[in-house]
């Protein structure tokens, strides 16, 4: 293997200079840095780089500068990158270091693209230490402010969002951030019912968990940090898994565990939910959803809850996960609830998420138009899926997402259905080779999907067999989270004019990974050095556009409150860009003139949804959870709070309540029951289908008769 080359050393005198600023900056950040961690806190050794360390950056190097997607360099301009986000994966929320920490910080700002080239981490492993340091003080602090007590009934507030706050300048701002800090964790538990001993005792133990988990920081731990930081600079799905992350993940795959389904990640100090797994016991017990805090855990039904604020993501993890058919309680503050939310305890018995969980499942939905009735079927489809072991023995009935859908479809054209919706909403994507065959189900054979590698050969995937199983009216309904293979499926059916793609922009990830075992390059057997994950290649529609960041915009737009630039790949600052590579050679599906009814179509929905009365609660609905996501700071007021938590839910019941009116339900009867309308959206789509359905029905109509009268006409002119 051929190793990252060195900096150019043909500018001698530039490079002695840079050499004299390096050690300088050395001396004086290890002054900065090592002494205070000897005189104050001498039962916690200095972090230092691992033996194995330097070929891992050395690997990492390699494989980034010679096989990433995006051309990546490391200088002086990344440097300041990396630095940046190092700095913010530690201290996120800007309560741990003081502003002369971080004037100390920018000595270090154009150098970091140096110590990864020649593999120095000591400087890195000391600003960790002053980390370190600062967070057991801080967790010392907050144990004394306990005991000193609070006044609910002073009129001050708490900034629980700091990310953008200017850092503190000194000992007493940063102390006063804390006072406020420790007081918001008493007052969210004295609002949640809990008495003042239990309070005391709950944060009591949190706060010197903090400072035991800290300590135990190891420096494994600071390097994996350290160089997510450096490659999430060059592209936000290129991570590195250190030995530790990767051999609990090869454990827990191997043991007999299982867990809720549900994706995780560390917000500041809480555990939030970031994504719930189609299938799994999280979605199925509809107790769980994405953006809400995990606060406390506890085993069965009898066991105590452990608070876990403040916990590192994989222990709260191995806490989540146990035997199956057990129960874990979760103490959660739902997304909706807002940052002072009281929390409430649920229940999900864990469970394997097996693939008939996930599979593609059918329904019908009947709408009126006159005195005609049109049965929609829908197709509901949470991943691409494919038993590959199956495939690859040659079992004949394995199951896959392109098996399914054509066996579901013909068993809603036996229930003489009318049009068909596939949808793909929340469906993150899955088996690529899934999304090329579904494609195939509804056109003729032809292309599918471009893909570009890092040398920018381009290749194109395609469908090869012209049998069709469905020439219906189609639609495929999409949100946010619809990624990868799912924005694949949606932009060919696009982009064949073989369908109406319907709802909100998709999430915008157009791109592939490959997963590197650094392992298979260390230079004993006793190295362990990690995974590399990182870009190689990027998804271009047939019609050239990329599906990376923009994502797929609908035919049809349904309304929405929420902001779509602030989600998915347009809200990452550094994702790779949209961009466009040439048209591959396919021909437009539209035999049956579906262009030229949509700006009807697309006119019907919006009269229609500007007056329906479900609509204005979805939207009302998402209005009130951006103004909570909005909120950065909270009233200290005891008596403010508990206003502001009843004012919101006064405000969400009287949406609930004109929801029941206008659907003439009892006061008895909420939202989410089964006498509802399960599914404002899905049933929307099912009208516009309709729609589509009935003025396809007229064009041909119409052009049949045209065709008749043309026929005439000429007849006639021959008769004469």
């Amino acid at each position: 293997m051929t190793k990252p080359t060195d900096c150019p050393s043909n500018q001698a005198t530039k490079a002695r200079i840079r050499h004299a600023r390096r050690c300088c900056w050395s001396y004086i950040l290890a002054l900065a840095l090592a002494l205070p961690c000897v005189s104050i806190y001498a039962d916690v050794a200095p972090l230092k780089a691992l033996p194995g360390h330097q070929r891992a950056v050395e690997l990492i190097n390699y494989f980034i500068q010679r096989y990433h997607y995006r051309t990546a360099q490391l200088n002086d301009e990344l440097s300041s990158q990396i630095l940046d986000r190092y700095i913010q994966s530690l201290d996120a929320n800007r309560s741990y270091f003081l502003a002369s920490d971080i004037e100390g910080f920018e000595q270090m700002r154009f150098h970091l693209d140096n110590y990864l080239r020649k593999q120095e981490l000591d400087q890195i492993f000391k600003l960790f230490d002053l980390y370190r340091e600062r967070v057991i003080d801080r967790a010392e602090f907050s144990v004394r402010a306990l005991s000193e007590g609070f006044d609910l009934n002073i009129p001050e507030s708490y900034r629980f969002n700091r990310s953008t706050s200017p850092w503190p300048t000194d000992q007493a701002q940063l102390d006063d951030i804390w006072r406020r800090r420790v007081k918001n964790d008493y007052l969210s538990l004295k609002l949640a019912g809990n008495s003042h001993d239990d309070i005391l005792k709950t944060l009591g133990n949190r706060y010197r968990q903090l400072s035991r988990r800290t300590k135990q920081i190891t420096s494994s731990d600071v390097f994996e940090t350290f160089i997510n930081a450096y490659i999430t600079s060059v592209e936000p799905h290129t991570n590195y898994f250190s030995p530790r992350s990767t051999e609990n993940f090869k454990i827990r795959m191997s043991l007999s565990l299982e867990g809720i389904g549900a994706v995780l990640q560390t917000e500041n100090e809480y555990t939030v939910v970031r994504r719930i797994v189609a299938g799994g016991p999280a979605e199925l017990s509809q107790l769980l959803n994405a953006g809400d805090r995990i606060i406390g855990v506890g085993q069965d039904e009898d066991q105590p809850l452990v608070d876990v604020i403040g916990w590192r993501l994989d222990d709260v993890v191995d806490l989540i996960r146990g035997p199956k058919n057990t129960v874990v309680r979760l103490q959660i503050v739902p997304v909706q609830d807002g940052p002072d939310g009281s929390g409430q305890i649920i229940s999900i018995v864990r469970d394997t998420i097996n693939l008939e969980e996930q599979a593609a499942q059918k329904s019908v939905i009947s709408v009126e138009r006159g005195d005609h009735i049109y049965r929609i079927g829908v197709i509901d489809l949470p991943t691409f899926y494919v038993d590959f072991d199956g495939r690859s023995s040659g079992k004949a009935d394995y199951r896959s997402t392109t098996r399914d859908v054509a066996r579901l479809v013909r068993e809603l054209r036996a229930e003489h259905t009318d049009g068909l919706v596939i949808d793909l909403r929340g469906n993150g994507g899955g088996a690529l080779t899934e999304a090329t065959t579904l494609t195939g189900l509804f056109i003729e054979k032809g292309p599918i999907v471009q893909v570009k590698d890092a040398k920018g050969r381009v290749r194109v995937k395609r469908d090869t067999d012209p049998a069709i199983i469905y020439r219906g009216p189609l639609a495929v309904l999409v949100d946010g989270n619809s990624a990868s293979a799912s924005e694949i499926f949606a932009g060919a059916i696009q982009d064949y004019g073989r369908g109406i793609i319907i709802g909100t922009p998709t999430y915008g990830k157009g791109t592939v990974q490959n997963l590197v075992d650094l392992d298979r390059y260390a230079r004993n057997e006793d190295e362990k050095l990690g995974q590399l994950k990182f870009t190689i290649a990027q998804f271009f529609r047939i019609n050239g556009d990329s599906t990376q960041h923009r994502g797929v915009v609908p035919d049809i737009l349904l309304p929405t409150a929420q902001d779509d630039t602030k989600h998915g790949e347009r809200s990452l600052k550094n994702a790779l860009p949209w961009e466009q590579v040439a048209s591959a050679d396919y021909s437009p599906f539209d035999q049956s003139g579906l262009s030229a009814v949509l700006p009807k179509i697309r006119s019907v929905h919006q009269t229609r949804v500007a007056d329906d009365p479900g609509f204005r609660f979805l939207l009302s609905n998402q209005a009130l959870d951006s103004e909570i996501a909005a909120i950065e700071e909270i009233s200290l007021l005891e008596s403010e709070r508990q206003f502001e938590r009843t004012r919101r839910q006064s405000a969400r019941d009287l949406l609930s309540t004109a929801l029941r009116k206008a659907w003439n339900l009892g006061e008895d009867e909420k939202v989410g029951d089964e006498e509802f309308p399960g599914d404002i959206v899905l049933n929307e789509a099912a009208q516009i289908l309709a729609d589509t359905t009935i003025e396809l029905q007229n064009n041909r109509m119409l052009a049949q008769h045209s065709a008749h009268l043309s026929a005439e006409s000429d007849s006639s002119t021959q008769d004469q």
